[in-house]
């Protein structure tokens, strides 16, 4: 319980963080319309400035192994989680009320991808450090699956959406900060520049929390996502019962490092993501099933997410 504690409190901090994003939403002191600058404010400066910074100052990449593994193993298990989240769609979509092509690829899309950022980050600097620099990698892996593999799901066509990832901000300054890693001496760096990309990067965290919360805030006021449970029951099942087995044991199996074991264990904790709702409606696809699957596993991840990272750290002794 003494080590349970502390991962409750910190899960609970972060969703703590969301919920006063609603609170603004709510009041309208963060309205729809900032959406749009925030998002982009949060995608073109801090997070590339968060990468930076942590990249920068974070441990020394052993090898180019060690930096190709996060992000291959990022899309590998993103694209596992999409092809179960279809499968499971095709297969047994009638009987819990996935009716038709539109709320089955909405389903997959949002089952498939975890919430890979603003969770898991904060929680991997509270109990992982060493796992931060690891995580952004393999967050580039799953864009990647996400602007390819997830596109081609939602859409029902092949697409280049993957050439986004490469040309993004956060992409670009990862690739950055790791050719500077491998090149210079990283103390030659000038403080000033060192001192400005870690403050803008303090903020990227908690604002992509705040503005996330305001938008889950949005999906709340539709009050569909409460009209059945057997959808969202099979999207906690698949997403936080299914996929973390699987995630774990193909870590376990392959004796992953140390750092690649702690960013497993946060990924696997972790319930959908709520960025695949805008692909959801960019393709016309059934919203509300996306937001069942958004909305129920966040809520079980109060709970769930506590509990598969104390799993995990026993289960490799972290």
């Amino acid at each position: 319980m003494k080590e349970l504690w502390p991962m409750i409190a910190s899960v609970l901090g972060v969703f703590t963080i969301m919920a006063m994003g609603a609170l603004c939403r709510r009041r309208n002191w963060l309205d729809q319309q900032s959406d749009h600058s925030l998002a982009n404010l949060i995608t073109k400066v801090l997070l590339p400035a968060y990468f930076l910074s942590r990249i920068l100052s974070g441990p020394q990449l052993e090898s180019v192994t060690s930096a190709w593994q996060p992000p291959l193993f990022g899309f590998a298990m993103t694209t596992v989680g999409f092809g179960l989240g279809f499968l499971f769609a095709r297969t047994f979509g009638e009987r819990v009320g996935l009716r038709g092509e539109s709320q089955q690829r909405a389903f997959a899309l949002c089952v498939g991808i975890c919430n890979y950022g603003y969770v898991p980050l904060p929680l991997a600097e509270r109990f992982y450090p060493d796992a931060v620099v690891p995580l952004i990698l393999h967050n580039v892996g799953v864009d990647l699956a996400l602007w390819s593999v997830g596109v081609a799901l939602i859409s029902g066509s092949k697409d280049k959406g993957w050439a986004r990832v490469l040309l993004s901000p956060p992409f670009v300054a990862v690739i950055l900060a790791c050719v500077l890693k491998a090149t210079i001496d990283v103390a030659q760096i000038p403080t000033e520049i060192m001192f400005v990309a870690t403050q803008l990067g303090n903020c990227a965290i908690p604002i992509g929390l705040l503005l996330s919360g305001a938008i889950t805030m949005d999906f709340l006021s539709d009050v569909s996502w409460m009209r059945s449970t057997a959808i969202p029951l099979s999207a906690i099942a698949i997403r936080q019962c299914v996929l973390p087995v699987v995630m774990l044991a193909v870590a376990y199996v392959l004796s992953l490092g140390t750092s690649m074991q702690e960013v497993v264990v946060l990924q696997a904790a972790m319930p959908a993501a709520v960025f695949p709702i805008v692909l959801v409606r960019l393709y016309n696809r059934d919203t509300t099933t996306a937001i069942q699957v958004i909305l129920w596993t966040s809520f079980a991840g109060v709970v769930l997410i506590p509990l598969w990272l104390l799993l995990g750290s026993l289960v490799f002794s972290l």
